[in-house]
């Protein structure tokens, strides 16, 4: 199955609802990108703001947490209505027990890796595991170019998903996702797709989520 998650990093923050709105029909999650300018040189929501997009959202949340110190900083987020909480690999102390406390407050559990983060280093937390990110730039801005080169590290993910008969857990790319990129990600094994300013910056938000999955499952 094909998800598309469009980002609101390139969306109108004074306009949410409505930014929202244009692709709630067309979409499977909405991913929110809460970034604190320590874990990465950029900020977007504070965890008030962020909580309030959450409950406010047509779609359910994908919240993906470029945050340091995310063994204690990620803990509120729990609390919200969020359905999807990942967390970056980076950032953690302990990881496994974190993602263990996510799946406990019933949300999907995910882990994300940057770019310069080897595949291998996720591999022993598959089963603690409803998702797994690959970060195809470097987190922190929208509008970054495709990293094709990290297409592998989607290939192996995908190998160990299938031969581990871990069928429920997902794989998602996020960075440099369009119409000239969502292809090799899609052969490479990706699942769900992360798309930021393809879709913002396109004069129909939802005819380009629609384009973007028509390529993906072909």
């Amino acid at each position: 199955m094909i998800r598309l998650c469009p980002s609101i990093l390139n969306a109108n923050f004074d306009e949410l609802p409505n930014e929202i709105a244009k692709v709630a029909r067309v979409s499977d999650l909405l991913h929110l990108d809460v970034m604190d300018n320590k874990f990465v040189p950029n900020f977007t929501f504070s965890f008030e703001r962020a909580r309030e997009i959450i409950e406010s959202s047509q779609l359910p949340v994908d919240v993906h947490l470029m945050i340091a110190n995310a063994d204690k900083e990620a803990l509120p987020y729990l609390e919200t209505k969020a359905a999807s909480i990942t967390v970056h690999l980076e950032a953690c102390e302990d990881p496994l027990s974190l993602l263990t406390e996510i799946r406990k407050r019933g949300k999907r559990a995910a882990i994300a890796i940057k770019p310069g983060t080897g595949i291998d280093e996720i591999r022993e937390l598959l089963p603690a595991l409803d998702m797994i990110l690959v970060m195809t730039v470097e987190p922190g801005f929208g509008g970054q170019k495709f990293m094709s080169e990290m297409m592998p590290k989607v290939e192996a993910a995908r190998k160990w998903l299938d031969e581990g008969g871990f069928g429920d857990t997902w794989l998602q790319v996020d960075g440099g996702i369009s119409p000239n990129t969502i292809a090799s990600a899609a052969e490479a094994g990706a699942d769900t797709f992360v798309a930021g300013s393809a879709v913002y910056k396109a004069e129909d938000p939802a005819a380009m989520v629609t384009l973007l999955r028509q390529i993906a499952t072909q």
